[in-house]
């Protein structure tokens, strides 16, 4: 029996998504380079402590919080989700459990209203969480919650609520893990996910836009790479695996909203929203 594998939209191989924290202007540039060289990514707010309007900030202040109307002016409508971050930017597990749910959820409910969206995602604040805390993005009908964990590799996860990371953008390994990524087939046939995630003010921090302006000019606009948000990836890995394969591995029913691609035996087939179908 052959191993069957996802496809991703268009049937690539290849997928790659941004996570960036914190709702800092540094943002406003970051999302020009990602627009320029066709990438995608998830914006992850902590609505509770936006600047205040009309702001100034000492001349050479680095951390830049936007105000809440900054915010809307860059995240709306610019084709990336915006996604918790807890309400204050607390460590959620040194929190009393009912008041580490309204930190979620509060957090959720502002950046709906102010989005104009349904928020299903979310990064953890500092990266730490516990298992108590996924349970209560459980009840709170979060989806995926990114750590600050970084593997290096390209795997889909498998955990959504702890997921990790492929490197932070300060990893000097950046480049090499792109070609890799970019040149280097998985020798099974598996497809591949390039997550990357930061904070935008450490590239004022640390002098050093040129490494994301490198990595997006290198990584961006291929046609054999998915550029997608973070819930975009959870949404389709979720409808790939509500795909119903006979046991004779020839037919298949996708019950899903979307379609999606998956290959096997060499050959790559696209299943609609609804259908099954034969596909030996």
């Amino acid at each position: 029996m052959a191993n069957i594998f996802l496809r991703f939209p268009g049937g690539k191989d290849k997928a790659l998504t941004l996570s960036y924290d914190d709702g800092v202007e540094q943002d406003i540039y970051l999302i020009d380079i990602m627009k320029k060289n066709g990438l995608k990514g998830t914006f992850n707010i902590n609505s509770g402590i936006y600047a205040a309007e009309e702001t100034v900030y000492p001349e050479g202040q680095i951390q830049r919080r936007m105000s809440l109307s900054q915010a809307q002016a860059l995240y709306m409508n610019s084709g990336m989700e915006v996604a918790v971050h807890g309400l204050t930017h607390s460590f959620l597990e040194k929190l009393p459990m009912n008041i580490c749910n309204y930190e979620v959820l509060q957090d959720r409910m502002n950046l709906e209203k102010e989005y104009d969206c349904i928020v299903r995602g979310m990064a953890y604040p500092f990266g730490t969480y516990s298992d108590d805390v996924v349970e209560v993005l459980k009840s709170c009908a979060i989806v995926y919650s990114r750590t600050i964990k970084s593997t290096e590799m390209f795997d889909i996860p498998t955990d959504w609520l702890r997921m990790p990371a492929t490197c932070h953008h300060n990893n000097p390994k950046i480049m090499e893990l792109a070609d890799d990524f970019l040149h280097t087939p998985d020798r099974y046939g598996r497809p591949k996910l390039f997550y990357l995630w930061g904070h935008s003010y450490e590239f004022d921090q640390n002098d050093n836009w040129n490494v994301i302006e490198d990595f997006a000019e290198y990584i961006g606009q291929k046609e054999d790479v998915w550029y997608a948000t973070n819930i975009e990836v959870y949404d389709y890995v979720q409808a790939y695996e509500s795909l119903i394969f006979s046991v004779a591995c020839n037919k298949v029913c996708n019950p899903s909203s979307m379609d999606v691609y998956f290959y096997t035996a060499g050959k790559v087939h696209c299943i609609k929203s609804g259908e099954t179908i034969c596909y030996e």
